[in-house]
């Protein structure tokens, strides 16, 4: 995402960025109620490129930020599956 967008997602600043984040969250939703697999594959694929690309604009590494709070196993019970009670 950063070598195709990082120029364009840069201009727009993390206030935009974030705005086309929430839109796409919410295209994911009317995909999740209306079913139809393509439509679902698509909206997930978008809906990670504009995290991936905000997440770049404010420069977090995605990919180390998840991989330090999660680590194969529940951040709250340490656990892998989760063994949360809630």
């Amino acid at each position: 995402m950063k070598q195709i967008y990082f120029h364009r997602d840069s201009k727009r600043g993390k206030v935009g960025t974030y705005n086309w984040l929430v839109e796409e969250v919410e295209e994911l939703g009317d995909a999740l109620r209306k079913g139809g697999k393509k439509a679902l594959r698509d909206e997930f694929a978008d809906v990670l490129a504009w995290l991936a690309s905000l997440a770049n604009v404010v420069n977090v590494d995605l990919e180390a930020a998840a991989l330090r709070k999660y680590c194969g196993k529940c951040p709250k019970c340490s656990h892998a599956p989760c063994n949360c009670q809630t």
